[in-house]
């Protein structure tokens, strides 16, 4: 029975993973002729909107909020998901199709930040090893950013600009990780979903309406609203739920090797849709990186 339920968590984590990949390559760049913030209200507005539907009872949990447990939730809503999903969702925006496989596999180097922050804010000790595979890994991303050429900022290209979106996408994802695994320690993680979903919700209900953004509403066609509709009941809060549903039930280091069908789907679709490849010394790159992302996730025994 417990292998029967490990199996079923890594192909959950594996199915999830997928469906990132398919999102962040096929489906939300789609929604390119709205602006970012209005976009990411939406995508957050409707799976909460759905969560309420079923995780109605979630609410009760508010009567035992500490000011610590709303400032991390605000946290975590503020990093994870108005700053993160904003700026892979500008990035993505921003490589209008012709680069969206080195976006996606740049939020890779999230753990990257959630290590190094995790030393910081949980106290965790910084290993030699971690030293060496980061900096591996932040090699490796240049290389598959910028291929062998040195980076022009003067070619009217947007990869650069997509790919520093991209990375503080990975550090906000990854800032949010570590302040959801000390709210994780009291809270379940359905509540922990529902109550990050209402606070971004929240926060960029503010935004829009400060930029004057929810005029979008108007500009939002029948394709756009079919592909939010998609988003929100698979890549949205779907595949968070069926995420977190795998990883109950795997240990941490199996996960990172379920999570690599993120990158490699992307890969795939982004052939498929988009016909689009990288060359050579990307390959290599984004080899190196994700090789060096694995041995960032493997427990160490030694310093």
């Amino acid at each position: 029975m417990e292998r029967k339920s490990k199996i079923t968590g890594a192909i959950a984590v594996s199915i999830a993973s997928i469906m990132w990949g398919f999102d962040g390559v096929v489906l939300t760049p789609r929604l390119y002729n709205l602006d970012v913030t209005y976009v990411v209200f939406i995508l957050h507005l409707i799976p909460f909107i759905l969560m309420n539907i079923f995780l109605f009872n979630e609410y009760k949990n508010l009567k035992t909020f500490t000011s610590q447990d709303y400032l991390i939730f605000f946290l975590i809503a503020l990093l994870g998901g108005a700053i993160g999903t904003m700026s892979i969702v500008k990035a993505l925006f921003l490589v209008n199709f012709k680069q969206l496989t080195v976006v996606v596999l740049l939020q890779k180097l999230q753990p990257v930040f959630a290590i190094s922050l995790a030393a910081l804010v949980l106290k965790e000790k910084l290993r030699k090893r971690f030293l060496l595979w980061a900096s591996m890994a932040i090699i490796a991303s240049y290389f598959l950013v910028f291929g062998n050429h040195f980076p022009d900022f003067n070619t009217g290209e947007n990869t650069i600009y997509a790919a520093l979106f991209a990375l503080l996408a990975a550090a906000a994802f990854g800032s949010s990780t570590v302040l959801s695994k000390k709210i994780l320690n009291k809270f379940s993680f359905r509540s922990g979903t529902f109550f990050r979903y209402g606070f971004t919700t929240l926060i960029m209900l503010v935004i829009v309406l400060f930029a004057g953004t929810y005029n979008q509403y108007f500009n939002t066609t029948d394709e756009n609203w079919v592909y939010f509709i998609i988003i929100a009941f698979t890549t949205g809060s779907g595949a968070i739920f069926l995420f977190y549903f795998g990883l109950i039930r795997i240990r941490a280091i199996i996960a990172t090797i379920c999570e690599l069908f993120f990158p490699a789907s992307a890969i795939l679709f982004d052939y498929i849709f988009n016909h689009k490849v990288l060359d050579p010394i990307q390959w290599i790159a984004a080899a190196v990186m994700i090789f060096a992302i694995v041995k960032l996730n493997q427990p160490l025994s030694t310093p």
